[in-house]
């Protein structure tokens, strides 16, 4: 985010310019634009995993090396949106993300307003659905064919809780302790990781669970698994709040106040 400041250089050659602020917070981007970030991001986020899905299976039959080609292009590709958008949107392309941000501000910290939610959750959704739609039209797939792919086993749901949590722990402990700035490497190595420790391949995200039902290619998900998929996650964003509330605990000073 970049603030302007017209008339800047007349007003120091006048001799009339106030002091500098240098603590002064940059104004935020319009809610539009705001919206449109997380729109295109989370579109090219989908595009990328489902394209990539759809390449590696056009590559390979090895499964293995399948998992490997659509991870491997899902971390390089999640950290380049983080560090184009973060800026604009703060980067969520995540509805759990967003909410727990939400609920964050509720509490009394840094977050974003029940107006912006209610903006940034159907932009979200609609941009997974038309990345997806995007990734099927790039290798002449059905441009909405329901997936196939059932994942409800009791397991795969377990694994959404796990990669939700810790997606939401590393996130909101990152602001805790004021190294956002690291945000762009570490949630792409994060969800690099977790494709492969958890059950479910961690897709941590109810906008790109959705998404990800339009197409039956190797990264689809079953429209009855859906709801499923969503529920756990949102379980999982409260446990990682949680987490983050007893890790990142703020102290007291002496006087029993609580530490900046």
């Amino acid at each position: 985010m970049t603030a302007t400041e017209p008339a800047a250089g007349e007003a120091i050659a006048a001799g009339t310019a106030p002091p500098a602020a240098p603590a002064a917070t940059p104004p935020r981007p319009p809610l539009t634009a705001r919206a449109t970030a997380e729109l295109v991001g989370t579109a090219a986020l989908v595009a990328i995993v489902v394209g990539s899905g759809i390449q590696a299976t056009e590559l390979t039959d090895d499964v293995a090396l399948q998992l490997l080609a659509n991870s491997t292009a899902t971390v390089f590709g999640l950290g380049v949106l983080i560090t184009l958008l973060g800026p604009v949107s703060g980067a969520h392309f995540n509805p759990a993300v967003t909410l727990a941000e939400w609920w964050t501000a509720r509490r009394g910290g840094a977050g974003i307003t029940a107006r912006e939610l209610a903006v940034y959750v159907p932009a979200q959704i609609l941009g997974a659905i038309a990345g997806a739609i995007l990734a099927d039209a790039m290798f002449s797939e059905p441009l909405v064919k329901w997936s196939q792919h059932d994942r409800s086993a009791g397991s795969l749901l377990l694994g959404e809780v796990v990669a939700t949590a810790g997606l939401i722990l590393l996130i909101f402990g990152l602001a805790r302790t004021d190294r956002l700035r690291f945000a762009p490497v570490a949630v792409a190595s994060y969800i690099g990781s977790a494709y492969w420790f958890t059950s479910s391949t961690s897709f941590a995200n109810p906008a790109v669970t959705i998404g990800r039902a339009f197409t039956d290619t190797f990264a689809g998900i079953a429209p009855a698994s859906v709801p499923g998929f969503i529920a756990m996650q949102l379980i999982g964003a409260a446990v990682g709040l949680a987490l983050v509330a007893v890790i990142f605990m703020r102290g007291k000073t002496d006087s029993g106040t609580p530490a900046p």
